[in-house]
C-alpha cells in the first residue's frame, strides 16, 4: 500500500538553522531514503518552500485567493514523501527512522494513499 508521510515541524525552527545543520539533516536523511529506493519503495520526497510562498485558494462557489495557509497551528507541513509499505507497522517504522534522521521535533502524519496516478512530466527539481 502507498503512503503519503506529512513532515510537520515548526517553520521558525528549521528556518533558522545554519546551511551546515540543514545539510546535515539532509543527509541524514538522504540515507534513510536511500535504503528505501535499493527496496523500491519510495516515489515522489518534496520539500516545500515556507509559508511566506504560499498561497490559499478557498473552494466556494466563487473560489478565493489569499496570501499565505492560515493554519492556526505552531506546525507547518514541510514536505513529504510517497512510500510502499505492505501495512500500517511498516510505515510507521519508516516514519520512526525518518524521525530518528531529522533529528528535530515535530511529526510525521501517515496517510494511506487511496490514488495515484504518475504522469511523468514534472521536471526533475535537483537538475
Amino acid at each position: 500500500m502507498l503512503y503519503a508521510v506529512l513532515c510537520y515541524d515548526r517553520e521558525d525552527v528549521v528556518g533558522a538553522w545554519t546551511p551546515e545543520e540543514d545539510a546535515a539533516v539532509m543527509e541524514r536523511l538522504f540515507t534513510v531514503q536511500e535504503k528505501l529506493a535499493a527496496d523500491g519503495r519510495i516515489g515522489p520526497v518534496a520539500r516545500l518552500l515556507p509559508t511566506t510562498a504560499a498561497t490559499t485558494i478557498r473552494k466556494g462557489k466563487e473560489a478565493l485567493v489569499l496570501d499565505g495557509p492560515f493554519a492556526e497551528t505552531k506546525e507547518q507541513l514541510l514536505g513529504f514523501y510517497l512510500i510502499e509499505c505492505e501495512n500500517l507497522e511498516a510505515a510507521v517504522e519508516t516514519a520512526k527512522d525518518l524521525a530518528r534522521a531529522s533529528g528535530s521535533a515535530g511529526s510525521y502524519e501517515l496517510r494511506p494513499v487511496d490514488f495515484f496516478k504518475d504522469w511523468g512530466a514534472l521536471p526533475d527539481a535537483t537538475a
